[in-house]
């Protein structure tokens, strides 16, 4: 049903490909980060949520959509968008040919989000998993716990009137952090000018999010002391950074689980908060799918098969262009597109 090639994941029998890296004729998305959603392709279809924003990241592009479960017919195959939890509009692709079921998961995670529908287990006989966290030493806490943990360093911080600079993904995880602090934010969230545009699409989805500006370019010293300011990575050592007196930065990743990381990257504090599936997740998520062949990609990929096989599933290994979360920190600078 799905095979590699040099523009991505291709489906043969549908003429179709999944999150390619280069453009084709007929892309369907799974979701609209970057590094799933590329530019350059002649039409792309995902799920009905996802569709503003790849309009957003991607405005030259054809865009068709569908919700949820609803079932269309490419080439000779059955095709279907179901929730992944990731991010707003993050899908699986259900595909079906001659009664074999594949489900293309994406990016997914299984903790509850207040941004997005949470994910749907498809059963089927394939399942095309991620492995960007997938070693036993990832394991997340409840997101309340860790706001909670945001929310204090931030009171410490505006205390000794310092700026509390929260490094997150311009996509998905500044969104959900605003979702999550909205009920305890004393004040306004900052926002560097990347993270605007597509939390204004998030508000304009009705998605509820706590009260936040983008800092002026004329705002600086004493007017942001105290504040909780949300940047991409990318702003890191900037002159952007200048205007914000004695800041205290931190991270919020799946990546903060190893503290190694937080000393060798110079963050004073890692919250670990992540949009991907730990590994219990992942675990329990392809057991659910009642899966015989799993096949993996993205991340620890090839320790993560062979764990598989261990366990008596058919297993295997995509190759992707792109490392997703667990290469971010050595990736090229986010930008706002």
């Amino acid at each position: 049903m799905i095979t590699d090639s040099r523009h991505g994941l291709y489906c043969e029998a549908g003429g179709f490909h999944i999150d390619p890296w280069l453009p084709v004729d007929k892309a369907i998305i799974t979701h609209a980060h970057g590094d799933h959603a590329r530019p350059g392709s002649r039409a792309y279809l995902c799920a009905e949520q996802c569709a503003p924003l790849l309009r957003r990241r991607l405005p030259d592009a054809i865009v068709e959509h569908l919700p949820w479960g609803r079932q269309t017919t490419i080439g000779d195959v059955i095709v279907s968008f179901h929730p992944a939890g990731h991010i707003l509009g993050s899908a699986q692709i259900r595909l079906e040919h001659r009664g074999d079921v594949w489900v293309v998961s994406g990016d997914y995670k299984r903790a509850p989000d207040p941004t997005c529908a949470a994910f749907e287990v498809v059963r089927c006989h394939t399942f095309i998993t991620e492995a960007t966290f997938a070693l036993p030493i990832y394991t997340w806490d409840p997101a309340a716990t860790v706001i909670a943990e945001i929310a204090d360093w931030w009171t410490a911080n505006r205390a000794d009137g310092r700026a509390s600079v929260l490094f997150c993904y311009v996509l998905g995880k500044a969104q959900r952090l605003l979702a999550e602090l909205r009920r305890i934010a004393p004040e306004p969230i900052r926002l560097h000018g990347a993270m605007a545009a597509l939390t204004d699409v998030y508000r304009d989805l009705g998605i509820a999010l706590a009260p936040a500006e983008r800092i002026r370019e004329d705002e600086r010293g004493r007017a942001l002391a105290g504040a909780l300011v949300l940047a991409p990575l990318s702003a890191r050592g900037t002159p952007w950074m200048r205007r914000l007196p004695h800041p205290s930065s931190a991270f919020a990743s799946g990546l903060m689980r190893v503290r190694g990381v937080r000393r060798q990257r110079s963050f004073d504090r890692g919250f670990v908060l992540s949009d991907h599936a730990d590994w219990r997740a992942l675990l329990d998520t392809i057991d659910a799918t009642g899966a015989s062949r799993v096949l993996v990609t993205h991340g620890w990929s090839d320790a993560f098969a062979r764990f598989l096989s261990e366990r008596g599933l058919e297993t295997g290994t995509l190759r992707t262009a792109f490392e997703g979360e667990a290469g971010e920190l050595k990736a090229e600078p986010e930008r706002e597109t």
